[in-house]
């Protein structure tokens, strides 16, 4: 889960981060208002969406006189802002944080993450802050300091003051420094948060260390412990189909391809993806069923597969430990029929009651593609996607045809003087018989004007 930037400062005050102080907005008027009771001559306008690099986009602007903030908000608010993160469709502002100007002297950066590797958190620091910090860590990793906490003795002074040095703070402010790392630190393992982020952290002209940005996701399994952060979730900045399988208990993530996928359990779902890359397809969807699925849940999945006009054919992948596939296969049936499923469909499924799940999906009468590994369903569901492609431009094809065949019939010659565009009556062929009758009634006509003749002299 995720959280707006002054969702973010607010969390960060409460452990002792400093931040500048702000207020958020959701009109132009209550930004002006913010800036009012703010004070100060400069003030700065930030988009809030659930995205980085909002600066590139044009989405942080300065303002140094109250009209000019009038500007700013008016252009800011109700904007689709794209950055890097948010893809070419971007994505609507709908909030905004007024904050007071800051004196910048120096821009840092510091971020906390999980390292699945040493299974403890990595405090990174680096003294190229800003907006560029993803190409520092591609082109100049060396200028990236990482720090691995021991989870039971926490972040040392020593440790932190170490970290403060290598990103270049000076000597007077390694107290503040290290207040905030460690602060930061609290804030990271109390609100179960997955990552913490501040880019820029910044040193002041007078000496201070302020937190100038804030980013937080949070482990989702862990967000009943944490009530108050949901009350922060925004539904206007997520997926409407993650959304929905939220309602359902169901774990599903958006993506790019054309291959549904349908799976019980994160790591065999991973797997089916990459084997499905393997093959030459691509995913449209990581999507974790659970162990305890019902029929009524499978049928939401599909629902919400089949919502994505991308999927183009389904792959349901099933290991049966907890999970029996005969419910899986109930629940395929009753959803394959429910939703007038046009897609092809491979079912590949292996464990607990396997050979009932079998027996339901035969005995449904659906043109369900069977699959004994993983490897054949992947290739199937590959293949008929691709045969499924193959058909759509078969009846354009034909097209062509016609054409051909209307060069060889050639439109007859227009007169001179013709109108263009006027069509010319077809000629027709007068028959024979009548042109005789015509004949001989024009011969009668003159021989009975000379018989009159005749008559008068």
């Amino acid at each position: 889960m995720k959280i707006h930037e002054y969702q973010g400062k607010e969390l960060f005050r409460k452990y002792g981060v400093a931040t500048p102080r702000g207020i958020a907005c959701f009109s132009v008027d209550e930004a002006l208002a913010a800036a009012k009771t703010l004070g100060g001559a400069v003030w700065v306008v930030k988009a809030q969406i659930h995205a980085g690099g909002r600066g590139k986009g044009g989405g942080v602007k300065v303002a140094k006189s109250l009209a000019e903030l009038r500007k700013r908000a008016n252009e800011i608010l109700g904007m689709r802002l794209v950055t890097p993160q948010t893809g070419p469709e971007g994505q609507i502002v709908r909030r905004l944080l007024v904050e007071e100007g800051a004196d910048i002297a120096t821009e840092l950066y510091v971020g906390m993450v999980v390292d699945r590797g040493t299974q403890r958190v990595a405090l990174m620091a680096s003294s190229e802050g800003g907006m560029d910090i993803e190409a520092v860590a591609t082109s100049h990793p060396e200028k990236i300091h990482t720090l691995y906490i021991d989870s039971l003795r926490g972040l040392g002074d020593e440790a932190a003051d170490a970290i403060a040095r290598k990103i270049g703070l000076p000597d007077s402010a390694l107290p503040q420094a290290r207040t905030l790392f460690q602060a930061l630190y609290r804030c990271f393992e109390e609100t179960d948060a997955s990552l913490v982020e501040i880019n820029p952290l910044i040193l002041t002209g007078d000496g201070r260390v302020v937190a100038l940005d804030a980013k937080l996701n949070f482990d989702d399994n862990a967000l009943f412990r944490h009530p108050e952060i949901v009350a922060m979730r925004d539904l206007d900045e997520e997926d409407p189909l993650e959304i929905e399988a939220s309602k359902y208990d169901l774990s599903y993530i958006s993506l790019d391809g054309e291959i549904g996928c349908m799976v019980n359990g994160a790591g065999l779902a991973m797997a089916t993806m990459d084997t499905i890359k393997l093959f030459g397809g691509a995913p449209a969807n990581f999507l974790d069923v659970g162990g305890g699925a019902t029929t009524e849940k499978v049928t939401a999945a599909f629902k919400i597969m089949l919502s994505n006009p991308k999927v183009k054919a389904i792959l349901v992948n099933i290991f049966g430990g907890i999970m029996k596939c005969d419910t899986i296969a109930e629940g395929v049936v009753a959803a394959a029929r429910e939703t007038h499923l046009a897609v092809p469909l491979v079912v590949r499924m292996k464990g607990t009651n396997e050979d009932i799940g079998k027996r339901i999906l035969k005995d449904s009468g659906l043109p369900i593609i069977s699959a004994a590994n993983m490897a054949e369903a992947a290739r199937k569901v590959v293949a008929a996607l691709k045969g499924a492609g193959r058909k759509a431009p078969a009846k354009k094809a034909s097209a062509p045809k016609k054409k051909a065949a209307a060069k060889k019939t050639k439109a007859p010659a227009k007169k001179r003087g013709e109108a263009p565009g006027k069509k010319r009556a077809k000629p027709t062929r007068p028959k024979k018989r009548t042109v005789a009758k015509n004949k001989s009634a024009t011969s009668g006509k003159r021989a009975a004007k000379k018989a009159n003749k005749a008559k008068k002299k």
